[in-house]
């Protein structure tokens, strides 16, 4: 039962994440929603360090989230780094389909 309910709260975090991320109008809300997501992936991931036999396999999802959301994080943050310096702003407004500013 306690597993349910922490799969629960993962998805429906997830779920916020996805609906913000979604619905953001700048960069920063973006990058706060992809942490959520990430959050809850590893949340996700607790129940199978419980199982005998899925530890090893949980442990390496772990590992590819933790590279993956800390290599998000440093892309992120340069762009928007990058979109400050060229824009003075920091909405997706500015930014067309082809990632060039307007």
């Amino acid at each position: 039962m306690k597993v349910a309910i922490l799969l629960f709260v993962s998805v429906v975090l997830l779920l916020i994440g996805y609906l913000t991320a979604i619905s953001s109008r700048d960069l920063v809300r973006l990058l706060i929603s992809l942490e959520l997501m990430f959050g809850s992936v590893f949340l996700a991931l607790l129940p199978l360090f419980s199982i005998e036999g899925l530890a090893a396999v949980a442990f390496g999802i772990a590992v590819i989230t933790i590279f993956t959301s800390g290599s998000e994080l440093m892309i992120l943050i340069a762009s928007i780094i990058m979109l400050d310096k060229k824009t003075r702003d920091v909405t997706v407004d500015s930014v067309t389909a082809g990632g060039d500013t307007a």
